[in-house]
């Protein structure tokens, strides 16, 4: 195995850009990330709302090209793999599910792909309605755990499938707000192994760096240093760093818009204390105005340039990991309404890709 090879670099990728019932029935007739991307507007000089999408267009992720175009693009630019975002809510209920069912059926594209359990109820959040469950996460019991199993067996038994060391890589995006957790691996783990596997490579997200990741079953985990981090929700960032960065946030009459330079945010992107094995999220950029308005945080300033130093920063560290675990996950390949993609736009074209392509190559 060269060198090259051994970097992995996995995108996150959501799937709402097809129209469902429930966001027909939500937000009205048609709805999809695209509505948001359309509708956001500048909140103060220089800001740069609404962005458009380049090369793919506005598209919609039922049409099997835009899939086959998307793998390419992400192949030829040294990106590994996506990672799905899959919504179980407990007792059978899903959403978002009908391109990577696609994908399965049609084994289309050829591009490896793993899931991450968004594990959370859907809100009204960003749109004003915080309090408002829109779908709630349940977790019913063992039952319902191996129903879950079942659901993504034909997910994990396709070729395409990420394993590390022979395990599907499976990721779970706040684990510790799980009642369950330690049955739901134990379960998972035992379901795998009736089916040839040695357990599930479980990775946490959006957890804290101090979460026992072991003591849980998991073998890693990806820090959630983006915004959070300097909204100082987390202990990566130190009180006085934290006072000083506040001094860069330019607010609006209500003291809810904040704004960061891009420049000092990414500072904090990576943690500083670390004692598991963690992978590390690739910010390009953030601004999350179109889904939340003056409610927003925003990442000012980012550039390809900036986004390679942040970029061989964070694989410089993956380095120390054992060989099949030098991974990296891009946050996000196409989470256009929260102003964080690296899919081609009409500003940049390719260049944020082009960023991954030559520090994969040099690393």
């Amino acid at each position: 195995m060269n060198k090259q090879s051994l970097t992995k670099i996995i995108a996150f990728y959501l799937p709402q850009f097809h129209p469902i019932p429930e966001n027909d029935r939500w937000w009205g007739k048609g709805f999809t990330e695209w509505t948001n991307v359309r509708n956001a507007k500048p909140l103060f000089p220089g800001h740069e709302q609404p962005i458009e999408p380049g090369e793919l267009g506005y598209y919609n992720l039922l049409d099997p090209e835009i899939r086959n175009r998307q793998a390419e693009l992400a192949r030829d630019h040294g990106i590994y793999g996506f990672c799905y975002w899959h919504y179980w809510f407990g007792n059978g209920k899903t959403l978002l599910e009908k391109p990577l069912q696609q994908v399965i059926k049609s084994g289309e594209p050829d591009f490896p792909f793993c899931l991450g359990w968004a594990n959370e109820s859907w809100t009204g959040i960003w749109h004003g309605s915080p309090d408002k469950i829109l779908m709630k996460q349940e977790y019913p019991g063992d039952d319902d755990i191996k129903r879950h199993f079942e659901y993504i067996l034909p997910a994990i038994s396709d070729s395409r499938y990420i394993k590390i060391d022979g395990k599907p890589f499976f990721l779970i995006y706040r684990p510790d707000s799980h009642p369950h957790l330690r049955r739901f691996v134990e379960l998972f783990n035992k379901l795998s192994q009736q089916h040839g596997w040695d357990g599930f490579h479980f990775v946490a997200t959006n957890v804290s760096e101090n979460w026992p990741i072991r003591k849980y079953g998991f073998e890693a985990w990806v820090p959630p240093y983006h915004h959070r981090a300097v909204w100082g929700s987390s202990s990566n960032i130190s009180a006085k760093a934290l006072q000083w960065l506040k001094k860069k946030v330019r607010s609006d009459e209500s003291k809810k818009l904040k704004v960061y330079s891009y420049q000092e945010a990414m500072r904090y992107f990576l943690p500083k204390n670390y004692n598991e094995t963690y992978y590390p999220a690739l910010i390009p950029n953030w601004d999350n105005s179109p889904r939340s308005g003056k409610n927003a945080v925003i990442f000012n300033g980012s550039t390809p340039e900036l986004f390679k130093q942040h970029v061989e920063q964070a694989l410089t560290i993956i380095k120390k990991n054992p060989p099949s675990q030098q991974i990296a996950m891009i946050k996000s390949w196409n989470e256009w309404a929260e102003g964080n993609y690296i899919e081609p736009d009409k500003k940049w074209g390719r260049a944020y890709l082009m960023v991954i392509k030559q520090a994969v190559s040099e690393f």
